[in-house]
C-alpha cells in the first residue's frame, strides 16, 4: 500500500464555493486573525514533526527515511511560505501607512 496520496486540483470556483461552505448560519466566516493563528499552528507543529524526524536520523532510530527526509522538506517549505505572508502582510501595512499621509 502506498502512502502516496492523489494531488487533488482546485480551481477558483471550488475554494469559492468551500469558502462560502465555511460561513456559519450568521453569514459570517472565520476571520483573519483565526486564520493565521490555525496556520502558525500548522507550521508549528511541521517544525516539531521535523526535529523529531532529525533526532530520529540522528540516533538511528529512524523507521522510514523517505517520510524523515519528507517531514523536515515540509517543515522547510511551510516557514518559507510563512516568512513569505509577513513579508507581503509588513510591504502592505507600510504602503497602507504612507497612503494615509
Amino acid at each position: 500500500m502506498s502512502n502516496i496520496q492523489a494531488i487533488k486540483s482546485l480551481s477558483t470556483a471550488d475554494l469559492l464555493k468551500s469558502k462560502s461552505s465555511d460561513t456559519n448560519i450568521n453569514g459570517s466566516s472565520t476571520d483573519f486573525a483565526q486564520e493565521l493563528k490555525n496556520a502558525l499552528g500548522n507550521v508549528n507543529q511541521m517544525q516539531v514533526n521535523s526535529e523529531k524526524a532529525m533526532s530520529d536520523i540522528a540516533t538511528g532510530s529512524v523507521k522510514d527515511l523517505h517520510q524523515a527526509a519528507i517531514a523536515i522538506d515540509k517543515a522547510e517549505i511551510s516557514m518559507k511560505l510563512m516568512l513569505e505572508v509577513r513579508n507581503k502582510a509588513l510591504s502592505a501595512y507600510k504602503e497602507i501607512t504612507r497612503t494615509q499621509m
